[in-house]
This record gives structure tokens, sequence and C-alpha cells, in this order.
């Protein structure tokens, strides 16, 4: 037990542990001056266009992160360069089909006259801004990922969130900016960590033209299966939002109070996310080199040991529920509190049986079988939709939609 505690703990597991909790941090920190800076209609819709973005961007990259991963974990420095220039042509490709479809979308909204909630509009306009800002800083994750430099991949992701946090302090006490000013500004700061990231190498532009026909089909044929599981997975907790965004009697106000117990319960997830990270390109290594009996060795340890690390987290997380709340939403959400108080407790619950499906997910990738984790997370995503659906339309009710 010791000893499987102790491999768990070693310095790379710390150091992306690290890496994720500062960024979560300065995460919460703007979350919390948000909930205070805008009321809540337009807190919703904010919430709803940064949810689809964040769906929409893990769409883009799982098609090629995943497999990047694998393939640049013991890759020479040339395939190393073949690689990144591959994954940065396919993710420009998908940038531009996807311009054309928000932007096709939005127009023949318009035209029609066709009124949905302003989250929606929001992410048709703006969000190809905001891909093209963050494409070059996300291609590079993929390689930091691969080399386990997670001080180099913390420190990029805080050059965006750190600038982002920032200026909504300064936006508190002076600025007083609004919705469509927060969302230029975020789109800027992307902009700045993605022209570091190519200044230095580490995205991929500079390689574009050594891409190779073989690498992009093996990176797509892969990419096809993990993108799948990535969004498959996203949709589990982002298709609440889409489909209480989608209720009129729900609407913008409801996704802004959703949002405060699924913000701690991401909170709360941070650990396994790092975990996760570590736990993928070691398994993928000893799958490769043949070594299955070590692909189950570092499983077991990985989901052992973060399940009983979860059991006293969620238990107090349980307990105090209340003041957890409070403390994320402020004043303003004091009226819903007993309603998001219990939003979040049926959330502890669902806390506990993260490791074990994040951790099956990782070891099908690692050995090959992406397409029976997809399986796997399409009924979940499936069942969850369909019961979703259910919970907004006919009982109009937020607690069924987190049960």
């Amino acid at each position: 037990m010791l000893g499987r505690l102790k491999n768990i703990g070693k310095e790379k597991n710390l150091s992306s542990l690290m890496a994720n909790v500062s960024v979560a941090f300065l995460g919460l920190v703007s979350f919390m001056l948000l909930t205070r800076q805008l009321d809540k209609e337009l807190f919703g819709e904010w919430v709803l266009f940064i949810t689809l973005a964040t769906f929409v961007d893990l769409l883009r990259f799982g098609l090629t992160r995943t497999s990047s991963v694998r393939l640049l974990s013991g890759a020479d420095n040339q395939k190393q360069k073949t690689i990144l220039g591959a994954t940065y042509k396919i993710n420009l490709i998908l940038l531009g089909i996807l311009t054309f479809l928000c932007w096709s979308i939005l127009g023949f909204f318009e035209l029609n006259g066709i009124e949905v909630n302003n989250g929606y509009g929001l992410f048709l306009l703006y969000y190809p801004f905001l891909a093209l800002s963050n494409l070059s800083w996300n291609n590079a994750m993929a390689l930091f990922q691969s080399e386990q430099n997670f001080r180099r991949m913390m420190l990029v992701r805080l050059s965006n969130v750190g600038l982002f946090c920032l200026f909504l302090v300064l936006n508190q006490f002076w600025l007083k900016l609004g919705l469509l000013e927060i969302i230029w500004v975020n789109i800027l700061v992307n902009a700045i960590s993605s022209v570091w990231c190519s200044i230095k190498y580490w995205d991929g532009l500079c390689y574009v033209r050594q891409t190779e026909k073989a690498i992009e089909k093996e990176l797509v044929n892969f990419g096809k299966y993990s993108m799948g599981t990535l969004v498959s997975s996203s949709l589990l907790k982002s298709s609440d939002t889409f489909i209480i965004g989608m209720s009129p009697f729900l609407g913008s106000a409801g996704i802004a109070m959703y949002a405060i117990p699924l913000k701690l319960t991401d909170l709360l997830g941070i650990p396994l996310h790092s975990f996760a990270m570590t736990a993928y390109p070691r398994m993928s290594k000893k799958s490769i080199e043949g070594d299955l009996g070590g692909v189950k060795k570092i499983f077991y340890s990985y989901v052992g040991i973060i399940t009983l690390l979860f059991f006293p987290v969620a238990l107090v997380s349980f307990v105090f529920a209340e003041y957890m709340v409070l403390f994320l939403g402020g004043k303003e959400y004091m009226d819903s509190l007993p309603l998001l108080t219990l939003i979040f407790r049926v959330f502890t619950i669902y806390i506990m049986l993260l490791p074990i499906d994040r951790f099956t997910g990782v070891l099908l990738d690692s050995i090959n079988r992406p397409k029976l984790n997809l399986y796997k997370v399409l009924v979940m995503t499936f069942a969850n939709i369909v019961l979703n659906i259910l919970a907004v339309f006919v009982f109009k009710s937020l607690v069924a939609v987190a049960v």
C-alpha cells in the first residue's frame, strides 16, 4: 500500500498536479469574479459560451492530441517535428471547417428570424476568433505531455489564465466592462500564449511543410476514436448546460445556478486529471514494448490509491456543501442556496465513480483499443442526454439534471 502510494507520488505526478492546481486556482478566482461582475442572465450566457467553446476545442484537439502524445512518446527529434507539423496542419483544416459552420449557422438563424439563447449566438459569432487564438498553445500541449514537461505546460497555461484573471481583478474594481469586452480579452490572452509557443517552436507551425501523409493518416485513424471518446465524455457534463440553455423555463439563470456546483465538482476532479496525464504516456510506453503486465500494474496502482484518496474528499464536500457553494457563488445566489447545495451533494456521489471510469478509458487508449473506450462512453452519454431532456422539459428540475 505504502509502496504504491509512493509510486503515485513521484515527481512527475506532483509536477502535473501542481500545474493543474495552479491553473485551476486562477480559473476558480476568475469564476468567482465573473459571478460578481455579471448578473445571473449574463453569467449564464458566458457559461454557455465558454462551455460550448471548451466542448468544440475537445473535438478539434481530440482528433490529434491523444494519438500525437502516443506517437511523440519516445520519438526522436526529427520524428517529433514531423508529428507536430502534421497535428498543426490537421487542426488548421479543422479550424477552417468550424469557422465556416459557425458563421453559416449564425447567418441562417438571422435570415430566418430564429431566436436562440444569446449564449449560442455569442458562440457562433466569436468562437472562430477564440479558436484561432488558442490553436498554437493547445497544439504544444501534446509535446509537453509526451515529454512529461509539466513545468512548461504550467507556464504556458498560466500565461493566458493568469492574464485573464488579472484583467478580471482590474475589471472588478476599476474598468467595469461588460460581457462582450470580457470575451475579447479572453481571445487576446489566448493569442499571447499561442504567439509565445510559435516563437519557441513548440506548436509545430514551422514544421507543417515536413508532414508525411502516413503520419497524418495514423493520427486521424487513431484520433477519430479518441476524439469521439473525448467529445462523448465532455457531453456527459456539458450536455446538461446545453439542454438547460434550450429550456424557456430554466434558461440562462438556470445555467448560472447549475454552473456553481458543477464548477466545484470540476475542481475536485483536478487531481484525477493530473494523474491521468502522467499515467497515459507510461502505460502507452509499456504497451508499445509489449509489457502488458506492466500496464496492468500501473492501472491497478492508480485506480486503487486514487479511489481511496477521493473518499474523504467526497465526504467532506458532502458535509460542508452549503459553505462551499456560498463561497463560490457569492450573495447573488443566497436565495438559491438550498437548491444548489442539494445539487452539489448529488455530485459528491458521482465523484466517487470517477477514478475507475477515467482510468479504464486511459487503459483502453494506451493498449490501442480506442474503439472500445468510445463505445463505453457513447452508452453513458446517450443515457445522460435522454435523461437530461426528461429532467429539463418534463420535470423542469435542476436536481433531476444532476441525478
